[in-house]
């Protein structure tokens, strides 16, 4: 039996970075410039590591991808489609509006027609009021009307009981068949305006989420791979094709996350700050069991604040890219940055744009592009240029610490030349084999996710059947998901006692992972 052969490809805003895997060994790996048409890019990395291989594509058992189509894309408010809101939570809800605090070239772009109907639910699942099925009729009517992009629904403690919102969608499309719809219990947590604001998000990406899917499909089909393909999303783990387009919200970050995973594999590390340098921004996160640690706070998402899971980094402005300036005596290096044009604006590449690459190269420590172009740079501005590079890193490292002792720090990603000297606040700092497509490696080896996110009473059902139930859900979500049965796990559980409310009431999040099962004609 043939051992199975991998493609991960990670698609960041400077570069596009893919390998071809055989279990954890790199066959080959590939590392260009993101095109503006990102598509072509990923065409191009994936026959090139093929090529460079000598494998066939009829090979290949799975090509996982992942992307910066949608966080861009919201960033950006370009290619958003118009969004329907239903709100099942009168009459309580209706002194705050939907997107009420949104930034308002975000609602230009999104804004759609609003509906509020009564229902909702307690934190306990018991009902505050029925669903109000003919205000649900009526607005179903009116959404066709108006023909949004897609109708994002969201009712009281929907996390804890989602029956009145999926009704509601049943609702809907008995008027609109082929209506999107998304439901926040699918994607956002206990915490109904973020959970909102999630569900718009979604809805907003789904028209063009359908369009990148398909385009992916077209462009593996016509490099001769019938290979099933998965997108990461940004708990290091897979989604189908299906839930990316469906869900596109839940690849955003996914890149850090790749390079976090990534840095787990090619460290053998579990537990460590990571530190991704890219030709943008530098990202910094923890891992925890091998997995990026979750943030346990709201999420802000170009002006607006959501509550899906996201993984808890810092992002700074300090790439390879970056522009290195002088004024008035200081030395200042980014946050702006020349990006995918590296290659044609660095003075090593025969620009004329200082950039931290060439500071690097002209400290003696990198050896990128021509190093007689950066011979002319004043030695004592190149010395506290670097100094600058890795204040920066240090300052990023110390405020993502959780403790005041030194700890691991794992250095990855294409622009982590930039580093030659020691961290202060790191114990140690590991650049492993492979480290600049760190990223491309995470995608590859990216597991199946699934999670559970509800709150339950003590009081009534005892905290061992409760901990049982939750974690049964999770590890049936993650087999649900496409994860091989008797690999699935549970990495986390999170036990949030909420004293403001009667019962013995607890939150629990229980996440469980498994290898990805993988059809046995293609091993």
């Amino acid at each position: 039996m043939q051992k199975a052969l991998r493609i991960g490809v990670d698609v960041g805003g400077t570069n596009t970075d893919a390998v071809l895997l055989c279990e954890s060994e790199v066959l080959a790996e590939y590392k260009s410039p993101t095109t503006a048409d990102v598509s072509s890019g990923v065409v191009a990395a994936i026959r090139d590591v093929l090529t460079s291989a000598q494998i066939s594509a009829a090979r290949i058992s799975a090509v996982m991808i992942g992307t910066t189509h949608f966080t861009n894309a919201f960033v950006e408010a370009k290619n958003l489609a118009s969004v329907g809101v239903l709100r099942i939570a009168a009459p309580a809800s209706l002194a705050v509006r939907p997107m009420v605090d949104w930034p308002s070239r975000l609602l230009e772009a999104v804004s759609g027609h609003v509906e509020i109907v009564g229902g909702g639910y307690n934190y306990d699942g018991r009902p505050i009021a029925a669903l109000d099925e003919a205000a649900v009729r009526h607005a179903a009517k009116v959404f066709r009307a108006r023909s949004p992009g897609g109708i994002a629904v969201c009712s009281v403690f929907a996390p804890v009981n989602a029956d009145m919102e999926v009704r509601a969608a049943q609702i809907i499309r008995e008027d609109w068949p082929d209506a999107r719809i998304t439901l926040s219990s699918e994607i956002g947590r206990i915490g109904f305006i973020e959970r909102e604001n999630a569900a718009i998000m979604n809805c907003a990406l789904t028209p063009m989420a359908e369009r990148v899917v398909a385009s992916f499909e077209v462009a593996l089909r016509d490099l001769g791979i019938g290979a099933p393909f998965y997108i990461s999303q940004n708990d290091g783990t897979l989604l189908s094709p299906d839930s990316v387009a469906r869900h596109p919200v839940l690849t955003f970050a996914s890149g850090p996350t790749n390079s976090m995973r990534g840095a787990a594999l090619l460290s053998a590390a579990d537990s460590a700050l990571v530190i991704d340098i890219g030709g943008t921004t530098t990202d910094v996160g923890a891992l925890v069991n091998g997995f990026p640690r979750e943030s346990s706070i709201a999420v802000d998402i170009g002006g607006v604040r959501t509550n899906f899971r996201m993984p808890d980094l810092l992002s700074i402005g300090l790439g390879g890219g970056s522009l290195v300036d002088v004024k008035d005596g200081k030395v200042t290096v980014g946050p702006r940055s020349v990006g995918f044009r590296i290659r044609e604006d660095a003075l090593v590449f025969g620009g004329k744009t200082l950039t931290a690459t060439d500071i690097a190269v002209a400290a003696g420590y990198a050896d990128v592009g021509d190093r007689r172009h950066v011979r002319h740079l004043d030695r004592s501005m190149v010395e506290a240029a670097v100094d600058e590079i890795h204040r920066l890193v240090e300052e990023a490292l110390d405020r993502m610490k959780t403790g005041a002792s030194a700890a691991p720090v794992i250095l990855v990603g294409g622009g982590s030349v930039l580093i030659n000297r020691e961290l202060r606040g790191a114990s140690s700092v590991t650049i492993p084999g492979h480290a600049g497509v760190a990223n491309a490696i995470g995608a590859a080896i990216a597991q199946v996710s699934g999670e559970i996110d509800r709150v339950y009473s003590y009081e009534k059902i005892g905290r061992d059947e409760s901990m049982r139930l939750a974690k049964e859900e999770a590890c049936g979500n993650a087999v649900a998901s496409g994860a091989s049965t008797d690999s699935v796990r549970i990495v986390d559980v999170e036990e949030l006692p909420l004293q403001y409310l009667p019962g013995a009431a607890v939150r629990l999040r229980v996440k469980a992972v498994g290898d990805l099962a993988l059809s046995e004609s293609r091993l």
